[in-house]
């Protein structure tokens, strides 16, 4: 393979799924799938789902070699937001949601991940 070809193959793995396992109260949030390549032009969809209802989930995307950088807060059941080519959408019951990404570019490359918001009652 020359040069040329490998630095296109590189180029062209554009999205690696980091799995998120947090817990907040005993409460768990899991990111499936865990990890995942995708090739330039391809449809991409990930899932986050809770153990309990969430007030909120945020999602974020890291950069190789940079910090997280939000993206959207879902604050409805139901709810479905889009930002170009990223469609956000949370679950009816507020204990899950999904990112679809369309057509994927190399300006997508990174590591997605959410997390969720859980008010407590006093």
């Amino acid at each position: 393979m020359k040069r040329k070809e490998r630095e296109m193959l590189l180029i062209t793995s554009v999205l690696v799924l980091w799995m998120q396992l947090s817990q907040v109260n005993g409460q768990q949030i899991m990111q499936i799938p865990q990890y995942q390549h995708v090739q330039e032009g391809e449809d991409f969809t990930t899932y986050c789902n809770s153990s309990t209802t969430l007030n909120n989930i945020q999602w974020y995307k890291q950069r190789p070699g940079g910090h997280p950088v939000f993206l959207i807060t879902l604050v409805k059941s139901g709810e479905v937001k889009k930002q170009k080519r990223l469609t956000f959408q949370s679950g009816e019951a507020k204990k899950n949601s999904s990112l679809h990404i369309t057509a994927t570019q190399t300006t997508d490359v990174g590591t997605y991940f959410c997390a969720g918001h859980i008010r407590r009652k006093c």
